[in-house]
């Protein structure tokens, strides 16, 4: 099994023993358990912002190109970096690639302060560096469209240039049932999405006949339980246990 597959079946299974399978009859299918566990990740993924994290990736811009599809999994883009300064010229990817770490350990211009240089001289250039990136357009500007996945930057590209994405994409499925924080919620929610379509198929049928008089089935109140649990589990999404558990909440 693949571990999307066990974390599933880790769910199914925490249902299933709380629903008393294997004590009673749960009229449910692996259909059922499939579509509840569907519904919650969607919920999860919908209100929290544990179902998305930050991660950068590479972009290789191509000349007189401006847009780009991303990964389906990208939800949104923050930032674009370049590696060089100032804007680009005629004939390339333009600007100066300026590495102050290296120079660092091969100048020396940082290491030591009595020479031309020292912190100071690091400080003014990397103003100076801000100021050329804001007039000449070191700093891209562009567009994301979350549901085309496409990213249009508003300059024309003169040369081909690697750039740095800084992203938010989102978690796999087996990332969020697995979650120290998130994990219990879907569980529950799952459990709750499961009580709901029981107690929705057992109300159609209020009582089953027989020879002392008959059995009444408890749908009303299943359905009751699953919206009671529903709300409590929403109400914990807004307070952020599924975040980073319970914490300090002042105000």
């Amino acid at each position: 099994m693949s571990q999307l597959d066990t974390s599933k079946q880790s769910v199914y299974d925490y249902c299933k023993a709380m629903l008393g399978d294997g004590m009673v009859d749960v009229e449910l299918d692996p259909v059922h358990y499939e579509t509840a566990l569907t519904r919650a990740l969607a919920v999860f993924r919908q209100r929290s912002d544990n179902a998305v994290e930050e991660s950068y990736i590479f972009l290789n811009l191509l000349t007189d190109t401006n847009e780009y599809i991303l990964p389906a999994e990208i939800q949104q883009v923050r930032q674009i970096y370049r590696r060089s300064i100032g804007s680009r010229t005629g004939g390339g990817t333009g600007g100066t690639v300026f590495e102050p770490f290296n120079m660092a350990y091969t100048n020396t211009y940082l290491l030591s302060s009595t020479n031309m240089g020292g912190l100071l001289t690091y400080e003014l250039f990397a103003g100076y560096q801000e100021l050329v990136g804001k007039m000449f357009g070191s700093f891209i500007n562009f567009n994301w469209n979350p549901q085309s996945k496409k990213l249009t930057i508003h300059q024309r590209p003169r040369g081909e240039e690697s750039v740095m994405l800084l992203v938010y994409n989102v978690k796999p499925d087996f990332a969020i049932i697995d979650d120290t924080y998130a994990g219990q919620w879907i569980k529950d929610y799952t459990l709750a999405n499961c009580k709901m379509m029981l107690g929705q198929a057992r109300e159609k049928f209020a009582q089953i006949a027989g020879p002392q008089g008959g059995s009444a089935l408890n749908g009303a109140a299943m359905k009751s339980e699953a919206t009671a649990e529903m709300e409590k589990l929403m109400e914990d999404l807004k307070t952020g246990i599924t975040t980073q558990g319970w914490g300090w909440v002042i105000g």
